[in-house]
C-alpha cells in the first residue's frame, strides 16, 4: 500500500513538472511580439516638391465702342473664332438718326449713314460679350473680349527659395486633375512677386492635342535632387523620437531577437527613405510592422516575411 502511494506521488510530480515546462514555453511564445520584416532595396530616388500651376491666357483683346449710339449689328458669339480685321459691331450715332435722312433728301449724292464699323484688333476666340445689337453704348465702352489662344500658358506660383531648383531647367513635369501628364516648357517669369506669400509666377508653355480651359489647376513636380542608385527602406520601417532628431530601425540578429540600430537618412519620398549609414546587406531583416514601441533589444516572432 505504501509503494502504491509513493508511485502515485511520483506520477503527480512528473505531470506537474511537464505542465510547468509547457507553461514556460507558452509564456515565452506569448512574450514575443508578432512582426513582419523587410530588406533593403537599391533603386533610383528623387526628392521633389509639388506646386500648383493655373492655366491662363496672357493676351486678351478688348473690343470697345468707337462712338456713342446704338449697336446696329453684332457679329459675335461665345467661343466663336475671330480673325484680325473681321467686322464685329456697327454703331449708329443718335445724331445720324435725326439729321441723316434730312441731309440725304437735300443732296442725294451725299451718302450719309452715320454708321461706324468696329473691327477686331486681334485674332482669337470670343470669351466674353457685354453688349448685343440694339444696345445703347457710350464711346469707349467695352463690348466684348477676344482671347488669343496662342497666349495660353500655365502660371506656376513658385516660392522664391525654390528658384535654384528651377533656374537652369527647361522643362517641368505637369499632371492635370484627370491624370493627363504634360511637359511644361519654361518660357520666362513674371517681374513681380506676391508680397504676402513671396511667390513668383513662372510661365510654362504646353503643347496639347486638345484645348484646355482657363483657370485649370495642374500639379507641377519640381525635383530638388535625384540619385540613380540608392539604398532605401520602406518609410514604416524607419522610427523616430518625438523631436525627430534621432532615427533608427529594428534589425533581426537571429530568429527571435531584434535590436535597435541608429541610422542617418538621405532622400525621402512618400513611400521610402534613403539609408546613408550604416551599411546594411541584402540578407539583413528589418522590422516592417510591430516595431513601434519595442525596447532596444526585443524578443519577436516573425509572422510573415
Amino acid at each position: 500500500m505504501r509503494i502504491n502511494f509513493l508511485y502515485f506521488l511520483l506520477v503527480i510530480q512528473i505531470i506537474s513538472c511537464k505542465s510547468k515546462k509547457e507553461a514556460s514555453v507558452e509564456n515565452i511564445t506569448e512574450g514575443r511580439t508578432p512582426v513582419t520584416v523587410t530588406s533593403i532595396s537599391a533603386e533610383p530616388m528623387e526628392d521633389f516638391v509639388e506646386l500648383n500651376a493655373t492655366s491662363s491666357f496672357l493676351q486678351k483683346w478688348i473690343v470697345r465702342a468707337n462712338a456713342t449710339g446704338y449697336l446696329q449689328t453684332a457679329n459675335v458669339q461665345l467661343n466663336k473664332y475671330i480673325s484680325l480685321g473681321q467686322l464685329l459691331y456697327s454703331v449708329k450715332t443718335k445724331e445720324s438718326q435725326s439729321i441723316g435722312n434730312s441731309i440725304n433728301v437735300l443732296d442725294s449724292s451725299f451718302k450719309f449713314t452715320g454708321i461706324n464699323s468696329i473691327k477686331a484688333n486681334g485674332s482669337g476666340f470670343v470669351s466674353q460679350i457685354n453688349h448685343q445689337a440694339g444696345d445703347y453704348v457710350q464711346d469707349g465702352e467695352q463690348l466684348a473680349i477676344i482671347t488669343d489662344t496662342r497666349s495660353f500658358v500655365f502660371l506656376l506660383d513658385m516660392p522664391y527659395e525654390l528658384r535654384p531648383f528651377v533656374v537652369n531647367k527647361k522643362n517641368l513635369e505637369m499632371v492635370l486633375p484627370d491624370g493627363e501628364k504634360l511637359i511644361g516648357t519654361i518660357s520666362g517669369n513674371m517681374p513681380t512677386m506676391d508680397a504676402a506669400s513671396q511667390t513668383q509666377s513662372i510661365v510654362l508653355k504646353v503643347s496639347t492635342t486638345h484645348p484646355l480651359p482657363e483657370n485649370l489647376i495642374a500639379k507641377v513636380k519640381v525635383i530638388k535632387s535625384y540619385k540613380k542608385t540608392t539604398v532605401s527602406l520602406p518609410r514604416s520601417a524607419v522610427l523616430t523620437n518625438e523631436t525627430q532628431d534621432e532615427f533608427w530601425v529594428m534589425k533581426m540578429i537571429n530568429d527571435s531577437f531584434a535590436v535597435k540600430v541608429s541610422l542617418k537618412r538621405g532622400i525621402e519620398t512618400a513611400e521610402r527613405v534613403e539609408i546613408i549609414s550604416p551599411a546594411f546587406s541584402v540578407s539583413d531583416k528589418i522590422l516592417l510592422t510591430g516595431n513601434y514601441g519595442l525596447a532596444d533589444t526585443a524578443k519577436v516572432q516573425i509572422v510573415k516575411e
